[in-house]
């Protein structure tokens, strides 16, 4: 789609680009269902920071994933402060569901998810000018 966009987007790495706003979306609907699954665990209470987090995470990444799907290169000062933003919610998640990821499976898968978004997040910024 973005190979489409009539804008001239020389001044980012598509590929990284691409890479980033499905890595968004992918941890927005793992974050999603995560929090979900939290709530239907018999240790719930012990679960309410890692159901915050993820929904924290999930609005953000969703979030980040549209503004970079409407990047232009005009808007990089706000595209950069979004994918910062981003990274530092998916470290905070992916942290928070690392806590719990020997008790709960989709604590570790979305842990995986968030340190993916991180990282696509990471080399996406470092292609910024």
């Amino acid at each position: 789609m973005l190979e489409t966009h009539p804008a001239d987007l020389t001044g980012v790495d598509i590929e990284k680009l691409a890479a980033c706003i499905q890595a968004c979306f992918e941890c927005a609907q793992a974050c999603t269902a995560c929090a979900d699954a939290c709530l239907l665990e018999e240790s719930i209470a012990d679960l309410t920071a890692c159901i915050r987090t993820n929904l924290d995470c999930a609005d953000m990444c969703e979030a980040t994933g549209r503004l970079l799907s409407r990047y232009t290169g005009q808007n990089q000062n706000l595209a950069r402060a979004f994918v910062d933003t981003c990274a530092a919610a998916c470290k905070t998640c992916a942290e928070e569901c690392g806590r719990h990821a020997d008790m709960h499976e989709h604590c570790r898968v979305c842990a995986e998810a968030c340190r993916a978004c991180l990282r696509a997040c990471e080399e996406l910024v470092a292609t910024f000018g």
